[in-house]
């Protein structure tokens, strides 16, 4: 098959967290495959640009990338180049598969898309959430979906990473046709050690934002009686970020929280397998690839019943799911410390678990299968 690819960021652009690794690892299994897989991407890296000669297709690990310049530095990744590519080449793949939604590169492109009469799959990524529809710009967003959004989506496929988002998104567009498969991720073959921390250690790995619910993490930890180190590994805004630090102050809890700021890959999976427990207390996140690389190097997680994959967890017993009430957060953590079975249960069998459902030849045997479908 032929198969074009559209994301706003792709490799080596790893600043935009989780989308940027799954997408390249799943346009890479495809291209092992025997399948032609193209990719258009902006030059996005952040607020800067990669360092590659735009609109010229590279080869990244057997995969025909083509970046394109964006004229906007912001979220929005406006690229007419990628647009006129696009529109000259649409109706010579099989299927095109977009990444993400609002911003106005991927909205454009799917209209483009659909316009060429070739099989479009959308996969939103989290962004057709009820959490994005009701915070940050969100009456900005209901505009956009309710004049053009709506009507594009429709008619496109989409592509859920969880059944619950698959749900979310069909209750937004009811009778929406589409699918669910998970994230394909490059897990690294490090050992997994038995790690003997003198404090109970948690990690929180993921991009620093109000949704990832770390204030209420913070409540938590400042109402527990045991000795806890709380070690946060990412990036975010300064100013948010700033914020959380003085509410570790105001909670007395700041020497119990290390900031490690952004780590590269050996450094994260490192700190993954150091820690005792993972923990994602978010209000939303549609799947969440840092679950699956945490239990990949054997360490249990605490992560809220909003994570996409809450119900893997809860039915494999890989760790412990709570609400959003700060209540259960400590009464979970309470458990989490005292449960050293099941963390050594975790510690022992959790990447025999992650390799068992998450296989990469099976899963991308899946995806070719709902290509073929349409």
């Amino acid at each position: 098959m032929k198969i074009l690819h559209i994301i706003p960021a792709y490799k080596p652009a790893y600043g935009y967290g989780g989308p940027t690794e799954s997408v390249s690892r799943l346009c890479e299994g495809l291209a092992a495959n025997g399948h032609e897989v193209d990719v258009y991407a902006t030059t996005a890296n952040g607020k800067n640009e990669l360092d590659v000669i735009p609109g010229k297709a590279v080869n990244v690990e057997g995969v025909n990338v083509t970046y394109f310049k964006r004229i906007t530095g912001d979220h929005t990744h406006i690229s007419p180049a990628l647009w006129i590519k696009l529109y000259q080449t649409a109706k010579n793949y099989d299927v095109i598969h977009l990444h993400s939604w609002w911003n106005i590169l991927v909205v454009v492109a799917a209209r483009i898309s659909l316009f060429s009469k070739t099989k479009t799959i959308v996969a939103p990524r989290g962004m057709l959430s009820k959490y994005i529809f009701t915070s940050g710009k969100s009456s900005q967003k209901k505009l956009i979906h309710n004049l053009v959004g709506r009507k594009i989506l429709a008619q496109c496929i989409l592509h859920a990473t969880a059944y619950s988002e698959y749900l979310e998104c069909r209750e937004l567009i009811p009778g929406w046709e589409g699918f669910v498969l998970p994230n394909i991720l490059s897990l690294p073959a490090l050992p997994v050690i038995q790690n003997e921390n003198k404090v109970f250690t948690l990690i929180f790995l993921s991009r620093i934002h109000p949704k990832k619910g770390l204030e209420m993490l913070f409540e938590a930890i400042s109402q527990l009686d045991i000795n806890i180190k709380l070690k946060i590994a990412g990036n975010g805004e300064h100013k948010y970020i700033e914020e959380l630090k003085n509410l570790a102050k105001n909670l007395s809890i700041e020497s119990k929280i290390e900031w490690l700021g952004w780590l590269d890959r050996e450094e994260k999976f490192k700190e993954l397998c150091n820690a005792d427990l993972f923990v994602l207390i978010s209000i939303n996140e549609n799947f969440a690839n840092v679950v699956i690389e945490a239990l990949h190097m054997g360490t249990a997680v605490l992560i809220s019943e909003d994570v996409g994959l809450a119900d893997f967890v809860k039915e494999k017993k890989m760790g412990w799911i709570s609400t959003l009430e700060v209540e259960n957060i400590v009464k979970k953590l309470r458990e989490a410390y005292s449960d050293k079975g099941k963390l050594m249960f975790v510690r022992q069998h959790g990447r025999v678990m992650i390799e068992q459902v998450f296989c990469e030849n099976v899963l991308i045997n899946q995806y070719v299968e709902e290509y073929q479908k349409l």
